[in-house]
């Protein structure tokens, strides 16, 4: 597990806030021996000048020399050293200030503190943690001018001891939920060996696991010896202190939950969903090459391109009436349409069009239910049917205030037919080795995938129905079996 060190130039500078055994000096730190060891190592930097060459910078460089995480990283202290450089990062915020402000009075200027990407007023709040993602430095000055609109002029390290007493509670609070671990004491608990954090959205609507599920995977991470925190978007900077991600928030690419697995991969922990799952996954139409390539079995499927007719006079002879037309990065039922004649077909492609450049056609096979295989690691661990809402043709029916779903049964895996288990692995081998859902239609005694999911539903009373405490015993073991020979340096397979 991670251990998190605050560096202080001297430790009466630490005088007026909680004491830590966490927190050292920057000539302590300079003097300890770096021997091979296999625990990660965080460093909040708190030293009171980062200028180039003082104690501040030479602390964040030899952390990074020594593998450690640090905030602020010598690049940050680099790009806020001069205004040129972290301009550039600055240019798409225009919209979030716009946000912040109700009015745009000219010729003024005003100054704000953030503290680990947190502010006490509510309405720079999101600028804050936007500014904190690209400048991860512990308090950030910002100064704000308004002539013609609000910009950022000025960006500015400013050092823990120059904050009065109010500003000083300010910090503290922020430091605590940035980094509990500097913080935490109370009952002793078994050393974990390993930190996973798991990225929910608590205003998700429909997220891929339910809280009931998010408990139970809390609890038998921790029986597996892994302390398991949920977190938030708001996170981001904190992912170096874990050693694993696992994503249960719905994925996309243009999204914070891809940077969240880039970031996490480039960090070097264990991630599910993996980024190049959510790349493969995400897109229907690269899945749709992917499995014609590799012959998986699925529902005849069209491309269709904005502005070329003679496509849809392709699909309307071949594929006929009713065609189901889809846009590439749809999850839960949305982005899919039925079609019943060619006036349909033209109206509903025109509004998709609108989305993307490229749609799907495919031809309708109806099921009372589709099949859902989890599969993770290449190996099927849970099977459901979900039904069709009552007198609607897919899973999920979208309304304007409420979302219906249909009913569903979990099976063990072996009672699954063979020709579902079968297309089901097939189509994930060419993904990856990560956890996926499967959805497949059986017809005639064949299974046809219909699309492959990197972020599968695991909910509480649906899929653990089967087997129970033992679905998420088998996911985290799978976790800590990956983490455990990262941690060796082995690559996992």
């Amino acid at each position: 597990m991670a251990r998190t060190l605050l560096v202080v130039d001297d430790l009466s500078d630490w005088n007026p806030y909680y004491p830590s055994d966490q927190v050292i000096t920057f000539e302590t730190y300079l003097a300890t021996e770096q021997g091979e060891s296999q625990q990660r190592v965080r460093i909040i930097n708190l030293c009171s000048s980062y200028r180039y060459l003082s104690d501040g910078y030479y602390c964040s460089l030899l952390a990074e020399a020594r593998g450690h995480h640090v905030i602020p990283s010598v690049k940050v202290l680099n790009d806020l050293g001069k205004k040129a450089l972290y301009r550039l990062q600055l240019d798409d915020l225009s919209q979030t200030l716009e946000r912040a402000f109700k009015s745009t009075d000219k010729d003024r200027e005003i100054t704000l503190m953030s503290y680990f990407g947190t502010t006490p007023d509510p309405a720079f709040q999101e600028l804050t943690r936007q500014l904190f993602e690209r400048f991860s430095c512990p308090i950030l000055e910002v100064t704000l001018r308004c002539k013609q609109q609000w910009e950022i002029i000025g960006l500015k390290a400013v050092s823990h001891r120059h904050l009065d007493d109010a500003m000083q509670t300010v910090f503290a609070d922020a430091l605590d939920k940035f980094s509990t671990k500097v913080w935490r004491k109370g009952r002793a608990r078994k050393a974990a060996r390993f930190d996973l954090a798991i990225l929910v959205n608590p205003e998700e609507q429909l997220p891929p696991s339910n809280m009931g599920a998010l408990k139970k995977f809390i609890k038998i991470g921790r029986q597996l010896g892994i302390e398991i925190e949920l977190i938030t978007q708001q996170h981001y900077v904190r992912l170096p202190e874990f050693d694993g991600l696992f994503i249960r928030e719905t994925t996309s690419i243009d999204h914070h939950t891809y940077r969240f697995a880039k970031k996490a991969e480039a960090e070097g922990l264990v991630v599910i969903d993996d980024p190049t799952s959510m790349l493969r996954c995400t897109n229907k139409v690269y899945l749709a090459d992917l499995f014609r390539t590799h012959k998986v079995p699925t529902p005849k499927t069209w491309l269709l391109h904005k502005g070329n007719a003679t496509h849809l006079d392709r699909v309307e002879a071949e594929a006929g009436f009713p065609m189901i037309i889809k846009i590439p990065d749809g999850s839960f039922s949305r982005g899919i349409v039925k079609v019943n004649d060619r006036k349909e077909l033209e109206l509903k492609v025109e509004e998709l069009f609108q989305k993307s450049a490229l749609l799907l056609a495919q031809e309708f096979l109806y099921t009372d239910f589709d099949w859902r295989i989890g599969i993770f690691n290449n190996k099927a661990l849970y099977a459901c049917r979900y039904y069709m809402v009552k007198n609607h043709w897919q899973i999920y029916r979208h309304g304007s205030s409420r979302t219906d779903a249909g009913n569903f049964d979990t099976l063990p895996t072996f009672e699954v037919p063979k020709a579902v288990l079968d297309v089901a692995l097939k189509a994930t081998l060419p993904i990856g080795n990560g956890l996926y859902g499967v959805d497949v239609k059986e017809k005639d005694g064949k299974g046809y995938v219909i699309e492959v999911n990197d972020n599968p539903n695991i909910d509480s009373g649906v899929e653990d129905k089967y087997l129970g405490d033992e679905l998420y015993r088998l996911i985290m073991t799978e976790l800590l079996r990956r983490m455990e020979n990262r941690s060796k340096g082995i690559l996992t397979l």
